[in-house]
C-alpha cells in the first residue's frame, strides 16, 4: 500500500533539473523575441544560440539522470516550437523582411516569415511521432535547432557587417524559404546521438574541438555560422553521394 502512494507521489511530480534547462532555453527565445522587437538583433541572436545549447543538454542530463518523462518531451517541444519556430521568423521579419513593403511586396515579409514557423510546427509534431524502430543515428529532414542556427546567425554576421537588413531583403526571403523547406524535407542529417560521454573519440577529436574554439573566439558570429553551413549542406550532399551509389550498382551488375 504504501509502494503505490509513493508510485501516485512520483507521478504527481516533475524533475527539476532537466525541465529548468528547458525553462532556460524557453526564456532565452522569449528574450530573442523581445530584443528584435527593440531592434537589438545581435541580442536576438545570441539568444537562440543559448536556447540551442540549453535544447541539447536538457535531454542528455535527462538520460544520463535517468529522469527523462513524457511531461519533459512535452514540455521540451513547445519550448522548441517557441525557440526555434518563433523567434528565428521573427527575429529575421523584424529585421529584413518587413522592409519588403519598400519594394512593393509588403505580404511576402510575412508570408516567408509564417512559411518558417510553420514547418518548423511541422517538422516537430513529425519528430515527436516518428516511430521508435527508425535509425536514431539520422533525422529527416532539417532539424530546427541547425534552422534557427542558419536564420539568426545570418543576421547576427551581416549585421555585424554593418549591412542593414532592408538592403538584404531579398536574399533574407529566400534563405528563410530555404531553410523552413529543409525542415519537412526527406533528407537525412547526422543527429549525432550515437556520440556521447559513454563513447571514446580518438585524441583527434579533442584536439579539434581545441581548434574550433580557438577560431570561435576570434571571431564568433562567422565561426559559428560556418560551422552551421557545413552541417546544412552535409545533408544534401550525402543524399546525392547516395543517389550515385544506387544509380552505379545496376550499372555494375549489367557489366
Amino acid at each position: 500500500m504504501t509502494n503505490e502512494v509513493d508510485k501516485k507521489r512520483q507521478r504527481k511530480g516533475i524533475y527539476l533539473l532537466p525541465n529548468l534547462l528547458t525553462t532556460a532555453g524557453l526564456f532565452a527565445g522569449f528574450y530573442s523575441i523581445v530584443a528584435a522587437m527593440h531592434g537589438r538583433f545581435e541580442a536576438a541572436a545570441i539568444a537562440v544560440f543559448i536556447a540551442i545549447v540549453t535544447d541539447g543538454l536538457d535531454g542528455r542530463v535527462a538520460r544520463l539522470t535517468n529522469t527523462s518523462s513524457d511531461f519533459g518531451a512535452e514540455y521540451d517541444s513547445l519550448s522548441d516550437m517557441v525557440c526555434f519556430g518563433l523567434a528565428p521568423s521573427l527575429v529575421m521579419y523584424e529585421w529584413s523582411l518587413i522592409h519588403m513593403a519598400n519594394i512593393g511586396w509588403a505580404k511576402l515579409g510575412w508570408i516567408a516569415a509564417f512559411f518558417y514557423t510553420a514547418t518548423a510546427a511541422l517538422r516537430l509534431a513529425r519528430f515527436n511521432t516518428q516511430c521508435d524502430d527508425e535509425d536514431k543515428r539520422y533525422f529527416k529532414g532539417l532539424a530546427s535547432p541547425s534552422a534557427a542556427a542558419i536564420i539568426v546567425g545570418t543576421v547576427w554576421v551581416v549585421d555585424d557587417l554593418g549591412i542593414p537588413g532592408k538592403e538584404f531583403v531579398l536574399p533574407a526571403f529566400f534563405l528563410t524559404l530555404i531553410a523552413g523547406a529543409l525542415m519537412v524535407s526527406n533528407i537525412r542529417y547526422h543527429s549525432f546521438k550515437n556520440i556521447g560521454s559513454r563513447h571514446r573519440v580518438p585524441f583527434i577529436a579533442i584536439l579539434a574541438i581545441v581548434v574550433v574554439f580557438m577560431f570561435a573566439s576570434v571571431d564568433p558570429p562567422k565561426v559559428i555560422l560556418g560551422g552551421f553551413i557545413i552541417y546544412v549542406l552535409s545533408g544534401p550532399l550525402f543524399s546525392l553521394k547516395g543517389l550515385f551509389r544506387r544509380q552505379k550498382k545496376p550499372e555494375e551488375a549489367q557489366n
